[in-house]
């Protein structure tokens, strides 16, 4: 079921209308839309699932933490969702946030725990080669062009030498790509495609990411040293 200009109309009536009586008037029409997005996210969890191995998806609540927040509205915008891979050996999920205006898909490691953090770090002080070498690639570099830069450190890590040559990769704080969708792209028939095509192109650095983190420096498997 593809995304509408009516879905799109109750999120910007959202935008301008973030309070709980007027959301407890729209609320049917809400749950309306989100049943509707569902069936898209099921159709992208089963192409997904063609070419990766998708556990399942997240859909994420409307309803805004805003308990530490100086920004008090009670209701996010966007509406989003996450297809988690299966199993162990595959890290990361990729992502769909839908936004008048600011949609896009991600893929990767946004805030990795302090111990993948440094595991990623020293395998880019060790070999970034093959980080390069997919972010080359043409079907990703037209895809994403490189990581996100967002909250990168502005020198290097604590215990990493600041001329090394990738250091810029180690000062990176979240690992991950992200791709931006017009209005026009997202209310297209072929949303769908376009998504599960993005996602292919960011596999391979997926499964990279996934090879980093559950192996040590020696390659020796972290996996099997669990079992």
């Amino acid at each position: 079921m593809p995304i509408t200009n009516a879905d799109f109309s109750l999120l910007r009536a959202l935008n301008a209308n973030n309070n709980r009586p007027w959301m407890q008037e729209n609320k049917a029409a809400f749950v309306a839309m989100d049943t509707q997005f569902k069936k898209t996210y099921a159709a992208i969890f089963e192409g997904l699932n063609e070419n990766d191995v998708i556990e399942k998806f997240k859909t994420y609540r409307i309803y805004r933490d805003i308990r530490f927040s100086k920004n008090k509205t009670p209701f996010h915008l966007h509406r989003s969702v996450s297809f988690m891979r299966q199993g162990a050996q595959r890290r990361g999920s990729y992502y769909l946030r839908i936004e008048p205006g600011n949609s896009y898909m991600a893929a990767g490691f946004f805030g990795p725990n302090p111990t993948d953090l440094l595991r990623i770090r020293k395998e880019m002080e060790y070999n970034a080669q093959e980080l390069r070498d997919i972010i080359r690639e043409p079907l990703f570099a037209n895809s994403f062009k490189e990581l996100v830069q967002i909250d990168r450190l502005k020198t290097a890590p604590k215990g990493f030498d600041k001329h090394h040559p990738d250091i810029d990769l180690m000062r990176l704080k979240h690992y991950y790509v992200q791709h931006a969708f017009s209005d026009q792209e997202l209310l297209g028939i072929d949303f769908t495609d376009q998504f599960i095509h993005l996602c292919q192109a960011a596999r391979p650095f997926l499964d990279l990411m996934s090879a980093i983190l559950t192996t040590d420096l020696n390659g020796v498997s972290l996996l099997d040293l669990e079992n």
